[in-house]
């Protein structure tokens, strides 16, 4: 499996190997030495998330409060859809600076997110499945949001893709305004809970999709 750190620290690619015969493809989507390796830590897994998406569905922002956080491992089971993370850590040397990931059925790549970083993703075709494994369970009054129309944040939606958001993703404040309101994780903080985590913290709490 291939590994690959994006720009945005704390963010990792897994590109697995695939074995192909006349029956069929094999792979192994998720290793967990594999992620343990990159992070110093083992992820724990409290929920699996699965979604479909017709195309132009755009899920995000989304972030949970840290501690505790919610960490998640996307992968795209069917279709295609685009993958996006965003440093909203206040104090961050990299705030505001988002990368991206083409997640679809033909190279079968994850991605990882570390608790206090935004995800989002768009549909790039019908019937995009995608699941994700979650380090804590979803809890509503964790969770929060930001614009993923944000100007500011310029994220790489491809213009022939017309988003289709939900209520409250439609509603969602700026990153700025979301700074402004106390809603965002402080990087120190993330940072003592990814050492607390590699010497053999625990994790509680957390936010959904």
């Amino acid at each position: 499996m291939q590994v690959d750190e994006l720009t945005v620290p704390g963010a990792w690619s897994f590109t697995p190997r695939q074995f192909s015969d006349p029956r069929g493809v094999f792979l192994e989507w998720f290793k967990a030495d594999a992620l343990e390796q990159a992070l110093g830590h083992r992820l724990q897994v409290a929920q699996a998330n699965h979604s479909v998406s017709s195309r132009g569905t755009l899920r995000g922002v989304h972030f949970a409060d840290v501690p505790p956080g919610q960490a998640k491992y996307v992968y795209c089971t069917r279709g295609a859809v685009l993958d996006v993370v965003v440093d909203i850590r206040v104090g961050s040397p990299t705030f505001g600076v988002s990368d991206s990931v083409l997640l679809d059925d033909v190279d079968r790549r994850g991605i990882y997110l570390s608790e206090g970083l935004g995800h989002a993703f768009l549909a790039l075709t019908d019937d995009a499945n995608v699941t994700y494994l979650c380090s804590t369970p979803y809890a509503p009054g964790r969770e929060h949001g930001i614009s993923p129309l944000d100007p500011d944040l310029a994220l790489p939606w491809p213009g022939d893709v017309e988003p289709l958001l939900s209520d409250k993703d439609a509603a969602a404040p700026t990153l700025e305004q979301a700074r402004a309101d106390g809603l965002l994780p402080d990087h120190e903080q993330c940072l003592a809970l990814y050492a607390g985590l590699r010497d053999g913290g625990t994790r509680a709490g957390g936010s959904g999709q």
